[in-house]
């Protein structure tokens, strides 16, 4: 019997490679699965190590109209080429041209997973035109999936879709391998030599840019070492400066301070170092669908401080795994990095609750198989 096809989508690969790390392998025991994004190194990355055919097409992450009209033309031709059962897109313009492709094809089923909404952040026009964009991106859909309910509750009360919307399982598209993410010798080995000996360690990891909280991460963190000599911060992540450019206080705070080491992005390995060098981990975000670096830091044992903001607040519980503070509030901020300097063991309390809570509701196999459950009941309607 000839398996169903699924393309599975999203705008530039890094999605595919993040979100999708071993799941493509695994739907491919049951259906035939094509990826497309952008091209780029991780896309070539994902063909080999998914085993997938991938489709490279490339894809603006900002608004472009004509570009944006040659990619719907070239998804177009491809989904008239490839014929596929599903199509599941994820990240937001890949949402809005696939869906829309897959929409003028009549595909059976269109799937489009909100794994964060840009629009809650903007503001007049710019506002405006993310939520009609975000609603047409649901008009083409068949299924909705928010990733977590902070997501579903924007998008209903905010009117972009009065379509059903189900959250799979407790949230989150990917869930967490523990047994990868997890302080195993060569993980430890690396760590040790990423410590530094009488410093407490922040670890951020996540792309350095303004929405991510940078300015008041830096503003925080100088304040806080300005009190005391015995902290660090570890900024882990790709410099996002073209698209989202953090402030020239921040910047200055990177690249000169002392105490504040940006590392770049790391993979594998080197990133489990990174979370295991720490002692807590910030992440004082804008926006958030469901961030998958606080679930990897709570698996990775590190409570968190993060802003109260969705899928943030669905993964961390006041003083029991870590902080919620205010977006936008460095003051707030630098009291609760305070708190955890200053009260060990209130902070080696939420760390130890930190990887249970995580395996508890987020384990990567429950999380597939939420997924893949949902796959064949939207597949036998």
């Amino acid at each position: 019997m000839k398996k169903k096809k699924i393309i599975r989508a999203s705008t530039i690969p890094l999605s595919l490679e993040v979100f999708c790390r071993g799941l493509l392998r695994e739907l491919s025991k049951q259906y035939e699965v094509v990826a497309l994004s952008s091209p780029g190194e991780l896309m070539d990355i994902v063909e080999e190590r998914e085993g997938v055919k991938c489709v490279r097409i490339k894809m603006e992450r900002h608004i472009s109209p004509f570009r944006d009209m040659v990619s719907l033309c070239r998804i177009l031709h491809t989904f008239w080429k490839e014929k596929p059962d599903i199509v599941h897109s994820m990240t937001p313009k890949a949402g809005l041209l696939c869906m829309t492709a897959a929409w003028m094809l009549r595909v059976p089923v269109r799937i489009h997973t909100f794994t964060g909404l840009v629009f809650p952040s903007a503001n007049g026009l710019k506002r405006r035109l993310l939520m009609a964009t975000d609603s047409i991106t649901c008009y083409c859909a068949t299924h909705v999936i928010p990733e977590g309910e902070g997501v579903k509750y924007d998008l209903i009360q905010n009117h972009i879709t009065r379509k059903p919307l189900q959250v799979l399982g407790h949230g989150n598209v990917r869930g967490v391998d523990m047994a990868y993410y997890d302080r195993r010798p060569e993980v430890m080995k690396q760590a040790e030599k990423m410590r530094k000996e009488g410093k407490l360690t922040f670890v951020f990891v996540g792309r350095v840019g303004r929405d991510k909280g940078i300015d008041e991460l830096c503003h925080a963190f100088a304040a806080l070492a300005k009190e005391r000599q015995d902290v660090r911060l570890l900024i882990v992540g790709p410099d996002e400066s073209d698209l989202d450019p953090i402030s020239e206080e921040a910047r200055h705070i990177i690249s000169q301070h002392p105490d504040v080491e940006a590392v770049g992005m790391q993979r594998e390995t080197a990133l489990l170092a990174c979370y295991a060098a720490g002692d807590c981990f910030v992440l004082p975000s804008y926006r958030e669908g469901f961030p998958n670096t606080v679930l990897e830091a709570g698996a990775m044992g590190l409570p968190a401080i993060v802003t109260n903001i969705n899928g943030s607040r669905e993964i961390i519980v006041e003083g029991e795994n870590g902080l919620i503070v205010p977006p936008r509030d460095s003051d707030s901020l630098l009291a609760a990095m305070r708190k955890m300097v200053e009260q060990p063991k209130e902070r080696m309390r939420m760390a130890c609750n930190a990887r249970r809570m995580v395996g508890e509701r987020f384990e990567q196999g429950y999380v597939w198989h939420c997924l893949l459950d949902f796959y064949k009941k939207v597949m036998a309607n």
